[in-house]
């Protein structure tokens, strides 16, 4: 582990181990075998481009070369604020590759959430578009970089066709050196030596802005397990296609299953670059989408845009939905406007991830978000005092279990607000437990900080 983090406790670790949860497994190394199993097929699409699976173990081999070639070593963070595009997936593989480790950043974050970001991490890299949607993310990157000794190294996308103007330059004030991304590019060397225990990548927060963000940093084992987990309860096959209509860098995106679990399985990743319907529901029908993740207010809006976009939406199996209740009013419109089931899906960086079946009741998952991911995962519903509620009473929503890290990074105080003295999250949500042993999310504690 990383120094900043808090591993499992020794008899955790042994015991997820011993029931295969944890196998050792990192998340490049993986990448490999896909590559091996799946070659020939379409790992990734983002309007005309297609890449294989042969073909991304290909280009994350080079650009992790590229890295290297450049300075990049293992340990270093990087901030990566990429949008949906084939370059995320390349980028977070190839420094993974490196022994470096990416600290996922939302593409609309600015440099007063940026820059702590890179203090805290004490960020070496940054990955971004040198342009994105009219904001010039290589300026902020530059001031960033002239604030403090961190940031060395900027390297930008391009879109497909466009030429960066920062190519090579060196910035005097800083001594920031600017890479096109499109450049990193080496031929590949040697593999660096990885254990499964260490921190893959960092997560940002949810709902924390300003001078302290919070990280949560996630190791090869645990998120191998929950992605293969979350991959096993959908069912998901290499006929499946995923459109990752979320931010990529989002925890629901990313791997709840999400593009890490498409791939594992030999599936194909549609990347789309906003959740409007008129982008998204014209995609379903073209690639044959299967199951995608939209928040309750993108549901709504493709339900609605539908009869405008007259897209054929009858390939979809599985919508999950992600980051709030979904109305049943809106839920029972799924099934016969899109002739798919919705999933219900509660879950944070930090963990737990909630979740119904696809072979639960129409009541069930129209009314909870039902149970946890794992059979190791340990749920305790308490009112103010910590004592536990009784079922059908709200209560504060705590876990601990194999996918849900003991602390953030570089944040012992806040630790000790967040995580009870036996390693519970304090989620910070509400929620109350059915007859059945589901659970339904009802609100936040106003009192988190």
């Amino acid at each position: 582990m990383l120094d900043g983090c808090t591993p499992w406790p020794e008899e955790f670790v042994d015991r997820y181990w011993a029931v295969g949860h944890w196998r050792g497994n990192t998340l490049d190394n993986l990448l490999r075998g896909w590559a091996l199993e799946y070659g020939p097929r379409t790992a990734l699409v983002h309007g005309e481009t297609r890449l294989t699976y042969a073909n991304l173990n290909r280009r994350v081999d080079r650009t992790a070369a590229g890295f290297r070639l450049r300075g990049i070593r293992p340990g270093q963070r990087v901030v990566v604020q990429l949008p949906n595009v084939p370059e995320f997936v390349v980028t977070v593989f190839a420094l993974m590759r490196v022994g470096a480790i990416p600290v996922f950043c939302p593409v609309s974050h600015r440099a007063s959430e940026v820059s702590p970001l890179v203090r805290i991490t004490q960020a070496v890299g940054y990955v971004g578009p040198s342009t994105y949607r009219g904001f010039d993310h290589t300026a902020m990157a530059a001031e960033i970089a002239a604030e403090g000794p961190f940031l060395r190294r900027v390297f930008t996308y391009e879109a497909p066709g466009t030429a960066s103007p920062y190519g090579g330059m060196t910035a005097d004030a800083s001594s920031c050196h600017y890479f096109p991304l499109s450049a990193i590019d080496a031929p590949p060397d040697r593999a660096v030596a990885q254990r499964a225990d260490e921190v893959a990548f960092f997560l940002l927060a949810e709902g924390v802005t300003g001078a302290e963000p919070r990280l949560v940093p996630r190791t090869h084992n645990d998120y191998v397990y929950q992605v293969r987990a979350a991959a096993d309860e959908v069912s998901l096959t290499g006929d499946d296609v995923y459109l990752a209509a979320l931010p990529a860098e989002s925890h629901f995106a990313f791997g709840c299953p999400g593009i890490v679990g498409t791939l594992s399985v030999g599936g194909t990743v549609v990347l789309a670059e906003n959740a409007e319907p008129a982008l998204c529901l014209p995609v379903i029908e073209e690639e044959q989408v299967t199951v995608t993740s939209v928040t309750p207010s993108d549901a709504r809006r493709w339900l609605d845009g539908l009869p405008t976009v007259r897209a054929d939406l009858s390939s979809l199996r599985l919508v999950q939905i992600v980051g709030g209740s979904l109305p049943r009013t809106t839920a029972e419109r799924i099934g016969p406007e899109w002739g798919c089931r919705p999933q219900q899906v509660f879950g944070m960086p930090e963990g737990p991830l909630v979740l119904t079946r696809p072979t639960d009741p129409d009541e069930t998952v129209l009314t909870t978000h039902g149970r946890p991911l794992s059979p190791d995962d340990e749920i305790r519903l308490v009112d103010a005092d910590g004592g536990n509620v009784p079922d059908g009473e709200s209560g504060e929503l705590l876990a601990r279990g194999p996918y849900i890290p003991r602390g953030y990074y570089r944040a012992s105080d806040h630790d000790a607000r967040a995580y009870t003295a036996d390693g519970f999250f304090r989620t910070g949500a509400l929620a109350r437990r059915t007859p059945d042993g589901d659970l339904v999310v009802t609100g936040r504690r106003t009192d988190t900080a």
